[in-house]
């Protein structure tokens, strides 16, 4: 796979987790989400490395990863393909209570896992002490509201919403709970769909982080990650040698020795 094929993979990936991102804030009931984008989603391969991410919350996105090592850990270290887990607890990857995560296990037809797909968003109540679960006084995480370890939400079989319900019943609104919730289980829809069109279209190695091919071994499979097969004139980025810098360096000099900036000149104030 060549560099420009690469960037057209990683591009369609990162599109999966935008449109998931879309998809959540124009379903969800709570402002939080449909105004204040309090949300992000993003694509993991199945070892649960993240490879794509939307422009989203960057804390969010900056743990999630843990959370879906958490869920995957909590069910045997690796998840079937349509069980979806939800979890909030900060000791699995969580930030604070009212940030909800749903990690969805996609497969293809065959029943080969393809990878994750994950989504948080912040829910304005779940409980605790205070309104908005985010009470200034607290003293231990129980005032903050409801605390979720990794908990099965759905599967092959169907959605178990009487795990929803628990989540509704703990919160001070519980209908706009049930609506984000279901937002957060559309999003995951989505991007599972998104994610089986774009491994029937160019194979399953684009979903799972390995390339059949790579550029730094034209006559076989490396089995490398695909984050490690961009190369640039067959040398990586990261390992370049001083004389391209030098080279580099030297054409920057000569471009900015031929554009000298000049100060605008004073314009006159009418007294």
């Amino acid at each position: 796979m060549t560099p420009v094929e690469l960037e057209v993979a990683r591009h369609a990936l990162a599109a999966i987790a935008e449109q998931m991102g879309v998809a959540l804030q124009r379903s969800a009931y709570s402002p939080n989400i449909k105004e204040r984008v309090d949300c992000s989603a993003a694509v993991f391969d199945p070892a649960g490395a993240m490879v794509a991410q939307a422009e989203h919350i960057p804390v969010h996105l900056g743990s999630m990863p843990a959370s879906v090592a958490a869920a995957v850990e909590a069910f045997g270290g690796a998840l079937d393909p349509g069980m979806q887990v939800l979890l909030n607890d900060p000791y699995a990857g969580g930030t604070h209570l009212p940030d909800l995560t749903l990690v969805t296990a996609v497969g293809d037809d065959a029943g080969r896992l393809l990878g994750y797909v994950a989504n948080r968003a912040h829910h304005a109540d779940v409980g605790g002490a205070a309104p908005g679960s985010m009470p200034a006084s607290a003293t231990d995480i129980a005032a903050e509201g409801l605390r979720i370890p990794p908990t099965l939400v759905g599967d092959a079989q169907g959605l178990r919403t009487d795990v929803l319900e628990i989540v509704a019943a703990n919160s001070r609104t519980p209908q706009e709970r049930r609506g984000d919730l279901r937002a957060q289980l559309a999003a995951n829809h989505v991007g599972a769909a998104r994610l089986r069109d774009l491994a029937a279209a160019s194979g399953p190695s684009v979903c799972t982080g390995r390339w059949p091919r790579c550029a730094t071994t034209p006559t076989g499979a490396c089995g490398r990650p695909w984050r490690a097969c961009l190369t640039v004139g067959g040398r990586s980025p990261t390992t370049s040698s001083s004389t391209t810098r030098r080279r580099s360096a030297a054409r920057w000099r000569s471009t900015a020795t031929r554009w000298r900036w000049t100060s605008p000149a004073p314009t006159r104030r009418c007294r």
